[in-house]
């Protein structure tokens, strides 16, 4: 799970959460709007934070540096493919924008059969961060079955 210059606090910690209990890892990708020993991340991270498998890195070019030649698929509200369209595998990146910006055309194109968005009605602009982080992640333990029963 990688966040690009995540903005909220509390979105951060929900989804280190969630990375938690799915076994999941959790890049940040700076800049990022906080520090994260801010006390909105830990609440919102619970006492499960020190369990988070957690990665900072200065910039793009050195996430992909890190973790390349692994699938990368790109989530953003103007993505033209859905997450019902994609097959997941168990090292798959999922890359998440800021919240006020999401990913930068440099990185996303809504085009791209890896470019991915979580349906919803037309009465919805968007979901919160960590609300689509969570079903993203949820799929893709769904395909991979990779959580135990």
């Amino acid at each position: 799970m990688v966040l690009y210059q995540p903005e909220i606090p509390g979105n951060t910690g929900n989804i280190g959460r969630t990375c938690v209990a799915v076994g999941a890892k959790l890049w940040i990708v700076h800049p990022a709007g906080f520090q994260l020993d801010e006390k909105h991340v830990r609440r919102a991270g619970l006492d499960y934070w020190k369990h988070l498998m957690i990665e900072e890195v200065v910039n793009w070019d050195a996430l992909t540096e890190k973790l390349s030649p692994r699938r990368f698929f790109y989530f953003s509200r103007f993505a033209t493919k859905t997450i019902w369209d994609a097959s997941f595998q168990n090292d798959d990146v999922f890359v998440f924008g800021s919240e006020s910006s999401g990913l930068p055309e440099s990185i996303l194109d809504r085009d791209a059969p890896n470019a991915l968005r979580v349906p919803t009605t037309g009465k919805v602009r968007s979901l919160n961060l960590a609300t689509t982080a969570g079903i993203v992640l949820y799929e893709h333990q769904r395909q991979v079955r990779s959580l135990g029963e």
